[in-house]
């Protein structure tokens, strides 16, 4: 293996290794905070609903105990919070090391060093593959991309990956759920401006 490729390599690894980072601490985020703000919504709208009548109807009351049972779901995870934490933390040295690697291999002049950076490459490899938990919490993912791509130092991975906006930045699964929900008020609005103009036409 050259440098160039050894340098691309270390690359995708500590894309792979800070993108489970920041995984671990978007579900321990989650876990951590969910339960408090539906709490807090849950009290805010059941005071305000004492003196403003509209936020005591059906849809309101209905909205109230989908966010309990969203509770309820995010409660599955509490008891496993901590090792999410911990997982993460572990991940986030192993992708400073990862950092320091690629910085170590760019300022090399000795091809006869590249098997030791193999060497450790693997060895970081070989911890990454037996740290971390698969089961991740819903929309983990979807907050991972803003912490990973918005909140961390990546500029020596975008020297190999070269991320674009809607095809890395973004979560595809979001994007579809962005394009589902226009099209649904497109469509909603398309209804509603030809019953409105079949009513006049009467």
């Amino acid at each position: 293996m050259n440098k160039a490729n050894l340098l691309r390599s270390v690359a995708e690894t500590g894309y792979n290794v800070g993108f489970g980072a920041k995984k671990h601490f978007a579900t321990f985020d989650i876990v951590q905070k969910t339960p408090g703000w539906i709490a807090f919504l849950s009290l805010a709208v059941g005071v305000f609903s004492l003196v403003y009548e509209p936020l005591s109807n059906k849809l309101i009351g209905a909205c109230i105990v989908v966010l309990g049972i969203a509770g309820l779901y995010v409660s599955l995870y509490d008891t496993e919070k901590q090792s999410y934490e911990k997982h993460g933390i572990r991940l986030t040295q192993l992708f400073t090391n990862l950092r320091d690697l690629y910085r170590d291999i760019q300022s090399s002049t000795n091809d006869s060093d590249l098997p030791n950076f193999q060497n450790r490459l693997a060895a970081i490899e070989g911890e990454y593959y037996n740290t971390g938990t698969s089961k991740q919490i819903l929309f983990s993912d979807w907050y991972a991309h803003y912490k990973f791509f918005w909140q961390h130092q990546i500029d020596w991975i975008d020297e190999q990956k070269h991320f674009r906006f809607f095809r890395d930045k973004l979560p595809l699964t979001f994007m579809l759920m962005v394009g589902a929900s226009i099209g649904c008020c497109l469509i909603l609005a398309v209804t509603r401006f030809r019953g409105g103009w079949e009513l006049v036409r009467c």
